[in-house]
């Protein structure tokens, strides 16, 4: 749970509160939410369905068929270039 918990906190102050947390049926993951949610006002709702993170693994699904055989790039910034590129891609085919 202590790992669950820095990881929920770092991903918190990098990308700010979220009203909402979608996991699986992860004990420790819950369990971490739950000790965040005691501190603050405005506890942050835990959605815990089996299956509701799958849309968003398939969601990079073609983001790792095209970047995999790609993994040695020379600098951060053209990976970083390539992944967007990659990303505006299927953005505009998923319309």
């Amino acid at each position: 749970m202590a790992a669950a918990k820095r990881f929920f906190d770092k991903a918190m102050r990098t990308n700010g509160d979220p009203e909402k947390v979608a996991m699986d049926r992860s004990g420790a993951n819950k369990a971490a939410i739950d000790a965040i949610n005691v501190g603050r006002s405005v506890p942050i709702a835990v959605r815990q369905v089996k299956h509701l993170n799958n849309i968003v693994e398939q969601d990079h699904r073609a983001i790792k068929r095209v970047t995999i055989p790609m993994l040695n790039f020379k600098s951060f910034r053209s990976a970083s270039n390539v992944l967007a590129c990659i990303e505006l891609m299927h953005m505009i085919r998923k319309g």
